[in-house]
């Protein structure tokens, strides 16, 4: 299946997606939260899905995140071999580990804000990881077992409040709107190979990132029995995996966004997304 939340920002509705058309699940009575994953949602929707006779959504309704706020973004750095060389990095001998706060998640055709202060907004396609079910210190052998679905994410990062500001990366990367996730879930049946999917962030129209989920540095297993060695991971909650060479900070010179840009991105079997940029303005 592909699931899709849709509607004004804060009012979503769940849908999903069956031969290129959006379909409204509503009546299902839930959405996709953590106690949704966690009492085997995927299945329980699949067959009122299947007993159903379900309405259209259409085309120009605003998509939202497709799961709903969970409890943790966890998010990986330098998982990629030329990400870490263009950045001027070490490879990790162990995976990289920070959080992103959920209250950057947007929807996949969501603007991005440019934090205020900010002169080094950068982006970051990356393939996302849903878990399904609750993870602690899981054996790598089981860890697939806990994968609910996969979805596209921009990993939208402030590197100077990332690097160059005392403390910790998550200060450059929980800023409004910094993670645009979708358009849609994708369940595991329908990823036929996830560490051999390609993907790809253009900005103005010119390609930056093109790489592929195969040079991973940690595959998805390693990842996930990792990150649940430092902390129970929950339904719903998601894993990004980090991504390929081609960011603007690893440009000579560097090159960072500008209100008025606009990125698109996408993963091979989870669709693209488009954000545009705008300048930092006061609710």
């Amino acid at each position: 299946m592909k699931l899709i939340r849709f509607g004004e920002p804060g009012k979503e509705k769940p849908g999903i997606i069956q031969n290129d058309k959006r379909y409204d699940v509503s009546a299902f009575g839930e959405d996709y939260t953590e106690q949704f994953f966690e009492t085997d949602g995927l299945s329980r929707l699949a067959d009122f899905v299947k007993d159903n006779l379900l309405p259209e959504v259409a085309e120009d309704v605003r998509l939202g995140s497709p799961i709903a706020r969970p409890s943790k973004l966890v998010c990986i750095g330098l998982n990629y071999a030329d990400h870490a060389k263009e950045t001027n990095a070490p490879l990790p001998p162990e995976p990289v580990i920070f959080m992103k706060s959920t209250t950057a998640i947007v929807g996949p055709f969501d603007d991005i804000m440019i934090p205020k202060n900010s002169v080094k907004t950068d982006w970051e396609v990356e393939l996302a990881v849903v878990i399904g079910k609750k993870a602690s210190y899981v054996e790598e052998a089981e860890a697939m077992d806990y994968v609910a679905g996969y979805v596209l994410h921009n990993d939208v990062s402030e590197r100077e409040f990332q690097l160059e500001r005392n403390g910790t990366w998550d200060k450059g990367k929980g800023c409004d709107t910094f993670a645009p996730l979708g358009p849609f879930l994708a369940t595991p049946d329908e990823i036929a190979d996830p560490h051999n999917l390609r993907l790809w962030l253009t900005v103005n129209g010119e390609t930056m990132q093109d790489g592929t989920t195969s040079n991973f540095i940690f595959n998805l297993p390693h990842l996930i029995s990792y990150t649940s060695q430092f902390m129970t991971l929950l339904p719903g909650d998601i894993i990004s995996t980090g991504t390929p060479a081609g960011v603007g900070l690893g440009m000579k010179p560097p090159i960072y966004l500008k209100a008025g840009d606009v990125v698109e991105l996408g993963i091979e079997g989870l669709g693209q997304s488009k954000q545009n940029v705008i300048a930092y303005a006061k609710n």
